[in-house]
């Protein structure tokens, strides 16, 4: 398994901690930074951590900012990009087999290193259901995604 993984300045600590979990259980990692405890922009890495798991650079994505909001709002705006903040052990588990989530974003500022890890490993183990509701509802997100995109450009035609 490959992981993309980001974060804001008040997420950089907990991503090393992060990225040495993943590695010790010999997952690749790609890093896109912050490399430094210096403010940064959560967007920029959130773009480049999703367009990473879009491209199949990596099979999932995780952002670690202060809260995880921030990082979610900004992965979810990125289409086939499905991101949820996960701060309990059930929801990182439950997201992936429900909603397809394919980046979790955690809040540093949250949760502290041993439940970022157990938050982790739920993750990375959990599988999209093979049950039919589960599937209607995920194209049913994929449909809304398409229709707002179509909706843009529509607007963006009568200019």
């Amino acid at each position: 398994m490959i992981v993309s993984i980001g974060s804001d300045h008040a997420g950089f600590p907990l991503k090393a901690t992060v990225m040495k979990f993943l590695k010790s259980k010999g997952i690749e990692v790609i890093d896109h930074g912050s490399y430094t405890p210096d403010p940064v922009d959560f967007p920029d890495i959130a773009r480049m951590v999703c367009d990473s798991v879009r491209n199949g650079q990596a099979n999932r994505g995780i952002m670690v900012c202060g809260t995880g909001v921030g990082a979610s709002i900004a992965a979810n705006k990125i289409p086939r990009i499905r991101a949820a903040v996960c701060h309990d052990i059930h929801s990182a588990y439950q997201c992936v087999e429900h909603d397809d989530v394919n980046v979790m974003c955690i809040g540093a500022k949250i949760v502290g290193d041993w439940l970022a890890k157990d938050l982790i490993e739920a993750f990375l183990k959990a599988e999209f259901s093979t049950e039919e509701h589960c599937r209607r509802r995920v194209r049913k997100l994929e449909l809304l995604e398409k229709d707002s995109a179509k909706e843009l450009q529509d607007k963006l035609s009568d200019y």
